[in-house]
């Protein structure tokens, strides 16, 4: 949604700022628990509220994140509380992430297999797709059945589709033709 990445956008800019003086991993944690409690549809329900005031928001999330928070961390989170940018946090958190990689020339890359892969497998495969996409790869694996074999790899908006299943459809295209 275009409107949540432009709200979203100064706000993770400057998170980025501060976190690339210090520990961006250790902000990259915080964040991402945040974002991930902001999204609970029962929490934006009582932040909506005119009845409750936002330090009770901030410190129901406080007593909920898992991560210790950083005294920077916790006024970004009672700033966005304040300016009722509480559901902007995951597009926030997204936009950071994308700071951060870009920051250390890194992507992140999804691969989708349809079956377990092994470690010494995976670092094979990482290893080639680093060098096939000419950068650095945080890679995460999920498991998709219906690929039949193979694996399909999405970095960014770039897909790289090897599976079994891909290859049915290409030879179906090509014998309805």
């Amino acid at each position: 949604m275009a409107e949540l990445a432009t709200l979203a956008r100064p706000y993770a800019e400057a998170l980025f700022d501060v976190a690339s003086q210090g520990d961006v991993k250790a902000v990259s944690q915080q964040v991402d628990a945040l974002a991930l409690i902001a999204d609970n549809e029962q929490l934006r329900q009582f932040a909506s509220s005119p009845k409750v005031g936002a330090e009770q928001v901030f410190d129901l999330i406080a007593s909920v994140v898992k991560v210790p928070l950083t005294a920077p961390m916790k006024n970004f989170l009672r700033m966005l509380i304040e300016n009722g940018r509480l559901t902007v946090l995951a597009e926030i958190a997204s936009q950071f992430h994308v700071l951060a990689n870009a920051s250390a020339g890194v992507s992140d890359a999804t691969v989708f297999s349809a079956f377990p892969i092994e470690a010494a497998q995976l670092a094979g495969v990482v290893t080639t797709l680093e060098k096939r996409f000419g950068r650095r790869l945080n890679v995460t694996v999920q498991l998709e059945p219906s690929l039949i074999g193979g694996i399909r790899v999405v970095v960014g908006d770039e897909v790289m589709d090897t599976s079994v299943k891909a290859q049915l459809e290409q030879m179906r295209v090509v014998l309805a033709a």
